[in-house]
């Protein structure tokens, strides 16, 4: 062999070798920040995270192979999660995922640069998460289950179920936001036409339930319409929530169909396929990772609705639900 065709030889031998070891070495492992409001021991069984992980899968993503999630759980304190989005944006992950608007809006003022995904959110553009539906701008994108008519429909389905309704009282956490502002509002125009007084029964956490439903007392509120006060719906607090309720003989309709197996009357949201919005947020990631932009990315609304009822605290009520209900429901709790 010549001297011109041995070090060709070598040159190929060495390219080939560098592609081998190319095809061997394992792709990029990206880092995903996942920030939890609920306690990290019940976090990896929470619908949310089980859908993400689930949709995560579907489209190829193994925690520990070849995506890292970087878990961080409020344990059910709200104020932690400025420290903790903080904590993931140090951490330099390559997208940030929240179970939450709120939690998103925490994320996005601790980095304006790492792509977040929510999974779901009530109104994003009110919260300040991002610019419009449509055009997000900026690097938050996702889900919501926001839709105005929600509202509209909540009262409407308490006032079928609560024979000659006039007194409502509202459960919140009583402090003041955009988004507050705007659930008042909603409520305010779907109690007008139904000749519904509103009353305000303000509650932080689940120690201020009895001050609330006694001012309901007072004011010989017939039934409750409750906002999304997370403290009052995770874990232990929906049982204590829903027993308030029960206590004081009062029907609630909530947005939380777990607050209605606890004890609520009624409810009627897109809640009960949160998993399927967790496993859409996945398809978000996917596209991220891939070189999408988030700002590009419209946020996705939710299409499918569900009424919920629960018979046996209807009979503890001594409150006959309408056939025409019954009709409606997509679970009925006896």
């Amino acid at each position: 062999m010549n001297t011109k065709i041995a070090v060709l030889l070598f040159a190929f031998l060495v390219f080939l070798a560098a592609h081998v070891a190319d095809a061997q070495r394992p792709g990029k492992v990206s880092r995903i920040g996942y920030l939890s409001q609920f306690s990290g021991s019940a976090g990896p069984q929470s619908p949310q995270m089980t859908g993400f992980l689930i949709g995560m899968r579907e489209l190829g993503y193994v925690d520990g192979k070849n995506v890292a999630i970087e878990y961080r759980y409020t344990e059910g304190k709200n104020e932690r999660l400025p420290e903790l989005a903080a904590e993931l944006a140090r951490l330099k992950v390559d997208i940030i995922v929240t179970e939450t608007g709120m939690a998103a809006l925490c994320a996005k003022k601790a980095t304006q640069t790492i792509p977040i995904v929510m999974q779901v959110s009530g109104d994003p553009v009110t919260l300040g998460v991002v610019a419009s539906l449509a055009h997000p701008g900026g690097n938050v994108t996702g889900l919501t289950a926001f839709n105005t008519a929600t509202t509209g429909r909540r009262m409407q389905l308490l006032a079928e179920a609560v024979p000659n309704l006039t007194h409502v009282g509202v459960l919140w956490d009583g402090v003041s936001s955009p988004v507050r502002d705007r659930e008042w509002a909603d409520v305010r125009a779907a109690a007008q036409p139904l000749k519904v007084q509103l009353f305000s029964l303000a509650a932080r956490g689940p120690e201020e339930l009895p001050g609330a439903f006694a001012e309901a007392a007072r004011q010989h509120v017939q039934a409750v319409f409750m906002f999304d006060v997370p403290p009052l719906t995770r874990d232990a607090a929906a049982a204590r929530t829903a027993g308030q309720a029960l206590k004081n003989r009062l029907p609630m309709m909530t947005h939380n169909s777990w607050l209605t197996e606890q004890g609520c009357l009624m409810s009627y949201s897109g809640d009960h396929f949160l998993p399927e919005f967790s496993r859409r947020a996945a398809t978000y990631v996917d596209r991220i990772l891939k070189g999408a932009k988030p700002g590009d990315l419209p946020v996705e609304q939710p299409t499918k609705f569900e009424l919920v009822i629960n018979l046996k605290t209807a009979k503890a009520l001594g409150l006959t639900i309408p056939q025409s209900l019954l009709n409606q429901a997509g679970r009925v709790f006896e």
